[in-house]
């Protein structure tokens, strides 16, 4: 949608990607404990360490868990960001260009093309990182406890 003229792309927003991901992360919650019971919290405990690391790790594991809304929201909203600064940028500079002579437009033309098709790329890429971590995100929530 943002790469269409005067269009807006809403994933371009941290706060958009956050409540995505937060929607995300909650159910994924919701979904552990009605399939697991308690056995959910295996997750937050690794296999195989000794007893005196355990309470560093089920501290550092809760963190990662609860990071990964951020993580996912972060990595989603500026993606998408950076592409269209990169195309604004590109685009002031085709007007400063047409300023200077009509002929030397046509270069900065063909990198809008060109970026336009890579911001295609790069959001089609970014739906299917989303996608793949919320599916590795929810095989650790039905079979987390079974490492």
């Amino acid at each position: 949608m943002g790469l269409l003229p005067f269009g807006y792309t809403v994933t371009s927003q941290v706060i958009i990607t956050f409540m995505l991901a937060l929607t995300v992360f909650i159910s994924l919650i919701i979904i552990g404990f009605a399939k697991n019971g308690i056995i959910f919290l295996k997750i937050f405990i690794p296999s195989g360490i000794p007893l005196w690391l355990l309470p560093l790790l089920i501290i550092i594991e809760i963190m990662s868990f609860c990071l990964r809304p951020i993580s996912l929201s972060i990595r989603l909203g500026a993606n998408m960001l950076a592409g269209h600064v990169l195309l604004n940028i590109v685009a002031g500079a085709t007007v400063y260009t047409l300023t200077i002579s009509v002929f030397l437009v046509i270069l900065p033309i063909l990198f809008i093309m060109f970026f336009m098709i890579l911001e295609i790329g790069i959001a089609c890429l970014q739906a299917y990182v989303f996608s793949i971590l919320t599916c590795i995100y929810l095989f650790d929530s039905l079979y987390g406890g079974a490492h």
